[in-house]
């Protein structure tokens, strides 16, 4: 799971470049349609983060505020989004920046964390059946959930 995520932050990450073109260069109809590729890859990325990882890791109050924040952070994300595609480029550069801190928050302090925090019983959890995508996570890495993962409590 989080390797996925983690390629999905890559891919995320790599499509912001034609969004921030569209700013520079004030082209309101190119920043409209890379706005529009953005969210359709943040949407099934942040669904799988919330209902899958952050569920899981909401399973301990030490998580909450910190998953809460990440959360919020989404919704901001989507709202900005949509004010590009309505015309506003002045939140390109203020999208992009929230953009980068969030998956910057995530890989260096929620995902880690999960890697020290969750245990087998949470990583099966996320692989059932139900979970989005769960199948194919577990088929490409071969395994049901990382070995060795001890429950342990981790600072963000």
């Amino acid at each position: 799971m989080i390797g996925k995520l983690t390629m999905q932050h890559e891919n995320i990450t790599n499509h912001t470049t034609a969004l921030r073109a569209a700013g520079r260069k004030d082209d309101r109809a190119a920043a409209a349609a890379a706005a529009a590729v953005l969210g359709e890859l943040l949407h099934p990325h942040t669904r799988l983060e919330e209902r899958g990882l952050f569920a899981e890791m909401r399973t301990d109050e030490m998580f909450t505020e910190h998953i809460d924040s990440l959360c919020a952070e989404h919704e901001v994300i989507d709202a900005e989004l949509a004010a590009i595609c309505g015309g506003d480029l002045s939140r390109v550069d203020p999208l992009l920046n929230l953009l980068a801190n969030h998956i910057d928050r995530e890989e260096n302090g929620l995902f880690p964390a999960a890697l020290v925090y969750l245990d087998d019983v949470h990583w099966d959890r996320l692989h059932e059946p139900e979970t989005p995508d769960a199948g194919a996570v577990a088929a490409a890495h071969g395994h049901s959930h990382p070995h060795g993962v001890g429950h342990q409590h981790a600072q963000l």
